[in-house]
């Protein structure tokens, strides 16, 4: 529910645009989703840990993410989600605002995910920067899980909450694990893996 997660002036018109278009959001934060796009909650997709949703020939996975720890709202939802997408031969794993957490590791390496976009922004509560993971502990992570190529963002968006790729950058080198920076305006295709 933050707003460089859910942005209204971003969102609004990609909605407008693409009238056929869902958007899924943690169920926990459906309500604040609507209220912030104004909408119906009705039309947004909510979704649980361990919830599947299909779409346009995405098979889409709902997935803890730890922002600082795990939390739950009073029905015991998650409140922030990461996504494991399946499309065609490809299934990549989104974490949204992340740390690691207990048992993250085991249950996502038992996916397959072949690419994963992790944060490398870190933790910095003295900028209002609340917890992600670090460029270097992306970088394990993505190893850790098995994904064939991990692409870091939550960089270069925002001036308070940003950082250098290169920490992440030279982990992956250190580790052996496929990766690919990508700068705003930049494109990546998975035909790189093939």
């Amino acid at each position: 529910n933050h707003t460089d997660h859910l942005d209204a002036e971003t969102l609004l018109p990609l909605i407008a645009a693409n009238p056929e278009m869902q958007l899924l959001v943690p169920e926990a934060n459906r309500a604040f989703a609507a209220e912030r796009l104004a909408c119906d909650p009705a039309w947004l997709v909510g979704m649980v840990d361990g919830g599947h949703y299909e779409v346009a020939g995405f098979a889409v996975e709902g997935v803890p993410a730890a922002h600082e720890e795990l939390e739950i709202d009073a029905e015991a939802r998650h409140k922030f989600m990461g996504y494991v997408a399946r499309c065609g031969e490809w299934t990549i794993y989104h974490s949204g605002d992340t740390m690691v957490y207990e048992g993250m590791e085991e249950r996502l390496s038992g996916l397959g995910i072949e690419i994963a976009l992790l944060p490398i922004n870190g933790r910095a509560p003295e900028r209002r920067v609340a917890g992600n993971l670090f460029g270097e502990e992306a970088a394990r992570l993505a190893q850790a899980i098995g994904a064939h190529v991990v692409i870091p963002c939550h960089y270069e968006m925002f001036e308070f909450n940003t950082a250098s790729p290169e920490e992440f950058s030279r982990e992956c080198e250190r580790l052996g694990q496929g990766s690919r920076v990508l700068h705003c305006g930049e494109r990546w295709s998975s035909e790189e893996l093939a």
